[in-house]
């Protein structure tokens, strides 16, 4: 088992070098995501991974959403042959002291996805608290259960080989803000176990945040409405997986 990072960046330049360095203690490969910054940004990406050795730069020539970054970590990261990646948000959001918890919980489950369970401390915007309330709701709904606690968090191990199936599939899955929540849906439709592990978030004041209200919104709200009609077509398998696992309990 080959464990690396894959952090996408966007706008978050200058809070990138912070995530790297936390995380430099584990000795493992470090993708970053170069999601098609300003010159501005870049510049610091670059010097990031000119300076830092386990970094590799994957760059995308124009700005595509964080979904497609992540992909096209994956994507090099299956190249490098790693076989798990723990997906970590350039902003300095995620308390990177969790890494061990989550890869050795990965290692206890590797056909897992540990998925983060933000813990909010004051700094959170309540607005933000209560939307992800609503929108949790609706994963519970798509997939009758409750065994995504949260969707929208970017800190996450995934298992390489199950991502890789998925983007080969060719199914549409957003690309920017809905993109957390359908590929977690969606591999939990595929089977894939989604262990949820709480982590703390916290909110800088000085924060950048790339969540655009009525684009993003609108982008959840399409994500939403393809989980929907897609389940309604994995309602017996859905149905069959829920007795089988009440049995098991």
């Amino acid at each position: 088992m080959k464990y690396g990072f894959v952090i996408p960046v966007y706008n978050h330049g200058a809070t990138l070098e912070s995530v790297v360095k936390s995380l430099l203690q584990y000795d493992l490969p470090i993708i970053v995501v170069d999601d098609g910054n300003d010159e501005k940004n870049k510049a610091f990406i670059n010097d990031i991974a000119a300076r830092y050795p386990s970094v590799t730069l994957v760059v995308r020539q124009k700005n595509g959403g964080k979904g497609a970054a992540l992909k096209d970590g994956v994507v090099k990261a299956y190249e490098m042959g790693l076989t798990h990646i723990l997906q970590i948000d350039s902003d300095g959001q995620h308390d990177a002291s969790r890494v061990p918890y989550f890869i050795e919980k990965s290692k206890e489950h590797p056909d897992a996805v540990i998925c983060g369970c933000p813990e909010y401390d004051a700094s959170a915007p309540k607005h933000r608290v209560y939307g992800r309330k609503i929108a949790n709701a609706w994963i519970h709904f798509v997939t009758l259960s409750k065994d995504i606690v949260d969707g929208m968090i970017g800190f996450r191990v995934y298992p390489v080989d199950s991502y890789m199936k998925l983007i080969n599939s060719k199914i549409y899955i957003d690309s920017r803000m809905g993109y957390d929540i359908e590929i977690l849906v969606r591999l939990y439709w595929r089977n894939v176990s989604i262990i949820s592990e709480p982590v703390k978030v916290f909110y800088p004041a000085d924060g950048i945040s790339n969540f655009r209200n009525v684009r993003d919104n609108l982008r959840i709200a399409g994500a939403y409405s393809r989980l929907c009609l897609g389940m309604f077509f994995r309602f017996p398998v859905l149905i069959t997986h829920k007795i089988k696992k009440g049995k098991a309990a």
